[in-house]
């Protein structure tokens, strides 16, 4: 692709970054074809190719965002199935979280859309707001039917996302250390996160008894927070590189140093392992944040390094799995959990279409309500056909999502790895499976 940048404009390091990613698009179009906006809506403007034409101009001409590019930037799922189809390479993520940056910028959004982007960017990156959100959200879910009626889809969205209880707390929801069981064969640090110590603590629960139990020492240092992949998705450049330079310092700190950085929401997992791109023109944070990037892995991509082995019969059970976008595209992890869970002896089945996203990414269930739940009715659907008797996924965003649309239960396949070699039975299957013992 021709860009006509200036040498005043490619003086800037974001637009010369800009300016290689949009030459090395060929405008093929085989992106469009597994684009989950582009498969529904069939406007060129949400497919990948569209939105880069738009991105384009915005960044040429150096004027402020309109109201036609931001809705169709906004309308990306940054589910990154377009870098995974593209035969030239063409990072796509880069540019349109560098799109956003530019859009949030320069675009005034109505007063609505500020206003909940607001309140997400307030609630979400804290465990303690969250927890309360969510408290509130049980006590409103009942009137979700009577919001999406009065057309406040957002609201309704959100209280329909919101679970009927808030769970007991994670093992994990402080500092500490936990022991190897053992001789000690590692030593790792886990990322806790924002969402998952509040919607999703069995899932650490599980990743901290599988690794102790395999003879790895878990340290949850005292400090971390957010990874900023939230913000970073809304735009929010400063306050999500202010996040990765709060983690880095938290994480390079840790004494003696971990072998690893485990992550079990991918969402978390993709934004870590960019750590390094995003402060690379930062002489103070950027080695440490590229140190970081080389340490973190997701828990199956580690665990499938190690001698993983079921203490307990095969159970035989049929397991879906929902390769997330950010696990499957962001990371490139496709191969490693599914055969962790058949070593462990569960039949996996893939799910057709599975590489189109099931419309949660991060906010975006939150912020496009409509398009989120005809992902959520397509990828169940796709599911069903299948007839699982468990969802398995790497990602608490993905689980929340089809777990409104689908009465399968579904657990983080690192819950399912921990019950086949000596754990607990998930709570999600909890009184579902009684014929094996927990």
């Amino acid at each position: 692709m021709q860009t006509q940048f200036s040498l005043a404009q490619l003086a800037d390091p974001q637009i010369a970054e800009a300016d290689k990613i949009l030459r090395a698009c060929v405008h093929c179009g085989f992106c469009t074809a597994t684009c989950p906006t582009y498969v529904l809506l069939g406007d060129e403007r949400d497919s990948p190719r569209g939105r880069i034409y738009l991105i384009k101009e915005m960044l040429e001409r150096d004027e402020p965002a309109t109201a036609e590019v931001t809705t169709h930037v906004d309308r990306c799922l940054s589910c990154l199935s377009c870098m995974t189809t593209c035969p030239s390479g063409v990072h796509y993520m880069h540019l349109v979280d560098h799109a956003r940056n530019v859009i949030e910028a320069t675009y005034r959004r109505p007063w609505l859309d500020r206003l909940m982007r607001s309140l997400l960017a307030f609630v979400l990156p804290n465990n303690t707001r969250l927890r309360l959100a969510m408290q509130l959200g049980a006590l409103g879910k009942p009137f979700a039917g009577i919001l999406a009626a009065l057309r406040l889809r957002r609201l309704a969205a959100l209280l329909e996302l919101a679970p009927w209880r808030v769970p007991p707390r994670s093992i994990a929801d402080s500092p500490r250390v936990f022991p190897a069981e053992g001789p000690r064969k590692g030593r790792v640090a886990l990322m806790t996160g924002c969402v998952t110590p509040v919607v999703g603590p069995s899932i650490l629960d599980a990743a901290v008894r599988v690794l102790c139990r395999h003879g790895i020492e878990v340290v949850v240092p005292e400090g971390q927070a957010c990874c900023g992949g939230l913000v970073h998705h809304m735009g929010r450049g400063e306050v999500a590189h202010a996040a990765v330079r709060h983690n880095v310092a938290v994480w390079t700190s840790i004494t003696p140093p971990v072998d690893a950085i485990l992550v079990t929401a991918s969402g978390c997992g993709t934004t870590l392992k960019d750590y390094g791109f995003m402060l690379r023109h930062d002489p103070v944070h950027g080695p440490a944040a590229a140190r970081v990037s080389a340490l973190a892995m997701d828990v199956c991509e580690y665990l499938a390094r190690m001698d993983v082995l079921p203490q307990r019969a095969s159970n035989g059970k049929v397991v879906a799995y929902h390769a997330a976008c950010s696990l499957q595209h962001g990371q490139r992890i496709v191969r490693e959990p599914k055969t962790l869970l058949s070593r462990l002896g569960f039949e996996v089945r893939e799910v057709p279409e599975g590489h189109l996203c099931c419309g949660s990414a991060g906010t975006y269930n939150i912020l496009h309500p409509d398009i989120a739940k005809m992902l959520r009715a397509r990828k169940v659907g796709n599911i069903e056909k299948i007839e699982p008797d468990v969802i398995a996924a790497g990602n608490v965003g993905c689980m929340r999502q089809i777990a409104t649309g689908t009465v399968i239960p579904i657990v983080h396949t690192v819950e399912l790895i921990d019950w086949a070699t000596g754990g607990r039975v998930p709570p999600a299957l909890q009184g579902t499976f009684t014929s094996v013992p927990a």
